[in-house]
């Protein structure tokens, strides 16, 4: 007697349905004209990698932001309009802006 059998004695009167599909829709970015700045900085001695110049909405950066660090496997934060990210990433996060179609401008270094 499986699990089916024991609920269906459990419950007789219950009726089974379908589970319902749930249907994610991709999050469309904002792409803008001008370019993002994506500059190199020491704060209390350690690396990290500033992204600034986003013109959409805030939700749209942090998801862009949430994207990037996933990508990356580092640690970073979302503050003040800008994205810091631990470590000196810069090759890296211009490469996956291009791929998605936004326009980056290397700063410093």
């Amino acid at each position: 007697m499986d699990l089916h059998d024991q609920l269906k004695n459990l419950f007789p009167d219950h009726q089974e349905s379908e589970p319902e599909e749930v249907q994610e829709e991709d999050h469309v970015l904002f792409i803008q004209k001008e370019p993002m700045i994506c500059k190199f900085e020491k704060r209390k001695g350690k690396a990290t990698t500033i992204i600034e110049g986003y013109e959409g909405t805030d939700e749209d950066f942090k998801i862009l932001a949430k994207d990037i660090k996933t990508k990356l496997s580092v640690g970073g934060t979302f503050k003040d309009d800008s994205i810091i990210i631990q470590g000196d990433y810069r090759d890296k996060i211009m490469q996956i802006l291009k791929e998605k179609g936004f326009k980056v401008k290397r700063v410093g270094g």
